[in-house]
């Protein structure tokens, strides 16, 4: 169509910033000539290392949400080595880098699009990339009538296929928990970056993470006569714990007979375990509760 908008057959066309750009060599050594090398007196710049290190992390980060989101579009459920697809990853980035190359990442245009095709194997990855060397050595000019339009139609289509409004359902209906960190790292990503995304979605985790911590992991039981208390600990009790455990066991009733259970546990904060001697040797003695531990 662009083509036909460049010859006037549609009365319409396209500027060359709204078409794909790639040089075009006119001779294979031109070609070879567009390879640069690093400039190695930079190296102890640290506006470099700056934007290596943020180029490092947002690749690091897109492959391996890509590599997750691969492996859930894939029929078999393979699982992809993670920490092989870094390795391979910061090695081509080092090699692309040499030469004047930019920073490659798995992404989850081409991932989903060899998913669809049947591909099962490396060997369509080498095959993709041996199909891109092909095509910018002896075609670039072809590629140049391709319009950014066309490539960002399909980016948007993957991205909806990616991202069904039966998702966002299906993450309301798990809850405030789960669904509030998605939804900010979704919106995060799309008002500000990758990183400073995913950076706000983990903040919104670790806020229910902590949340949960601090009210979930002990269990206080009584009994149907009020004077029989137990005090169940769950697996891990950190010290986020000790301020509910303290204002429960602080509040207690006098006179009454209290169990705390540590059979489940197999790790208690050092703060915890203080807090529940000083209980036991002083509130308990003091309020003239019967306890007993289950260790």
């Amino acid at each position: 169509m662009n083509y036909f908008y460049q010859k006037g057959v549609l009365n319409f066309s396209l500027n060359a910033k709204q078409l794909v750009s790639l040089p075009v060599p006119s001779s294979v050594a031109d070609f070879f000539e567009q390879f640069t090398f690093p400039d190695f007196s930079s190296v102890f710049n640290p506006a470099v290392w700056t934007v290596a290190i943020v180029i490092a992390v947002v690749g690091s980060l897109e492959t391996l949400l890509s590599v997750e989101a691969t492996d859930k579009l894939d029929p078999e459920r393979n699982s992809t080595p993670t920490n092989e697809e870094l390795k391979a990853q910061g090695i081509g980035n080092m090699v692309s880098g040499l030469i004047g190359g930019l920073p490659v990442t798995q992404v989850i245009v081409r991932s989903s699009a060899n998913v669809s095709a049947g591909g099962r194997s490396r060997l369509s990855t080498m095959l993709h990339g041996m199909l891109l060397f092909t095509c910018i050595f002896f075609i670039p000019g072809v590629l140049n009538k391709i319009p950014l339009a066309s490539l960002a139609a399909i980016l948007i289509m993957v991205g909806y296929k990616l991202s069904k409004i039966e998702l966002y359902k299906k993450n309301y209906h798990l809850g405030i928990e789960q669904f509030l960190p998605f939804i900010s790292t979704i919106l995060g990503v799309v008002l500000t970056d990758l990183l400073k995304g995913i950076a706000i979605g983990l903040l919104v985790a670790i806020f229910f993470i902590l949340r949960r911590n601090y009210k979930r992991n002990f269990i206080l039981n009584k009994s149907e006569d009020g004077k029989n208390y137990t005090l169940t600990l769950s697996e891990n009790v950190s010290y986020l714990n000790k301020g509910s455990i303290s204002s429960i066991l602080d509040n207690l009733p006098e006179g009454i007979k209290l169990t705390i259970d540590l059979s489940k546990s197999k790790y208690i904060d050092y703060d915890v375990l203080e807090f529940l001697e000083e209980f036991e040797n002083y509130t308990a003695k003091r309020k003239q509760i019967t306890l007993e531990k289950i260790n």
